[in-house]
């Protein structure tokens, strides 16, 4: 269990405004040996209230389309750039998001992960530092060093975003079939997988 442990904050005071706002510290949830990593943004509400990431309505997106593509919740690994809820739930600001990078780095250094799929803008550019147009980019594999070592990372729409824009569901969907093509969930890559990456 000693692993789990190192994955998680469970104190920490560097960014003022989120420790007024936040009632705790979300920490990712799933295995420590997750093939797959989702990255969002930060806690919003719910998540400040039930300490896990992506409970509201997102999460809701987010499991039904997991279970679509053969992958689950209970094998996935998911956190967030910040682990606190920032007021209003504004975007974290720079110096927040530098704040809690370490944390990030150290979960995918334990992790490991296949894949690294990044959940909206932030995430995005934040792994990839630089200005990511998520809609365009969406479903793009991007070989990135994180503290020196290649990881690849799967640009993703934020789940929200289907429930404004219908245009966006296929596009996630599409995104989460190709996480778990690079993950090598069981038959749903019977070979004509690469085939049908390449076609991408």
């Amino acid at each position: 269990m000693g692993e789990m442990e190192d994955l998680r904050v469970t104190a920490c005071t560097r960014c003022p405004d989120l420790v007024d706002c936040r009632s705790r510290i979300v920490n990712g949830t799933g295995p420590d040996d997750a093939d797959v990593l989702f990255v969002g943004e930060g806690p919003g509400a719910n998540e400040d209230e039930q300490g896990e990431p992506f409970v509201g309505r997102s999460g809701t997106v987010l499991d039904d389309q997991l279970r679509a593509v053969g992958l689950d919740r209970e094998t996935v690994r998911i956190t967030n750039c910040v682990r606190c809820r920032p007021p209003e739930n504004r975007d974290p600001t720079t110096e927040e998001l530098e704040n809690c990078r370490e944390y990030l780095e150290r979960e995918i250094d334990l992790l490991d992960p296949d894949v690294i799929v990044t959940l909206g803008k932030v995430p995005s550019e934040h792994l990839l530092d630089r200005s990511v147009a998520v809609t365009k980019e969406a479903g793009d594999v991007v070989d990135v060093r994180i503290e020196g070592t290649p990881r690849r990372v799967l640009i993703c729409v934020h789940p929200a975003a289907t429930l404004y824009d219908r245009s966006q569901e296929e596009t996630f969907a599409t995104t989460l079939q190709r996480a778990a093509d690079l993950a090598g969930v069981d038959g749903s890559d019977n070979g004509g997988g690469q085939t049908r990456l390449d076609g991408f």
